[in-house]
């Protein structure tokens, strides 16, 4: 049975704004001024090199950007990297601020929790049921959880960028429960990678997949883990 659980924080707890979204909202407070054609052109063009982080995969990255891409999720300064090559090969408009548009994405109102996050958070820190959020990322995610009053259903944040390893890499999921202070065969790991999130089956966890889908279409895909659960 399981005693504990590991959840990715992309597109399983947590889902970013849509593209469209992103762009109109930072061009509306920070410029430049695009006509709604000129948006939506770049919308298709930032979606294309995949420049939002949790947003749409690239599609095409650059020869130039692929090292950084491949270790975006290793230090702050490797994420911010990636991602603003991504979008500088947008070819945005030569008004828009490529490093301010990426610090926007930082905003806990850029993150949506899925419908279901809090009443499963809630229900297994009633049950007692320790939890870490273990998540391939370049920054600190935590006052997302702050903002949406979800911190203290979180015992503790296993961030690529601060042990220095990414999932799949055992390394991050072996951290993980230790810091449960569970056997790995005792913690469910709930993702939407089954290639990195899946990687926590190596160690003997158990896998849960979610689908990365907007939060208005996944409204229940974390309630069925709850079955698996003691207490």
């Amino acid at each position: 049975m399981t005693k504990g659980v590991m959840f990715d924080f992309s597109g399983t707890l947590f889902r970013v704004v849509s593209t469209a979204e992103w762009l109109a909202a930072f061009t509306a407070a920070a410029g430049p001024g695009l006509s709604a054609p000129e948006q939506a052109e770049l919308v298709v063009r930032l979606e294309e090199f995949g420049a939002l982080p949790g947003g749409v995969p690239p599609r095409r990255i650059p020869p130039e950007v692929q090292e950084a891409w491949d270790t975006r999720d290793l230090t702050p300064e490797l994420h911010r990297s990636a991602y603003t090559a991504l979008t500088r090969a947008a070819a945005p408009p030569a008004g828009l601020d490529v490093d301010a548009l990426y610090e926007s994405h930082l905003a806990p109102a850029s993150w949506r929790p899925y419908p279901d996050t809090a009443p499963v958070l809630h229900e297994l820190r009633r049950r007692g049921v320790p939890v870490a959020v273990v998540s391939n990322i370049g920054w600190d995610l935590r006052p997302v959880f702050r903002a949406h009053g979800l911190d203290e259903l979180v015992d503790s944040y296993v961030l690529s960028y601060e042990v220095g390893a990414q999932k799949p890499d055992p390394a991050i999921f072996e951290t993980a429960c230790a810091r449960l202070g569970l056997a790995p065969a005792d913690v469910l790991m709930v993702g939407d990678d089954r290639t990195c999130d899946g990687g926590a089956t190596v160690l003997g966890c158990a896998f849960h997949p979610v689908e990365h889908l907007p939060v208005d279409r996944r409204p229940d895909a974390l309630l069925p883990l709850l079955a698996t659960l003691t207490g």
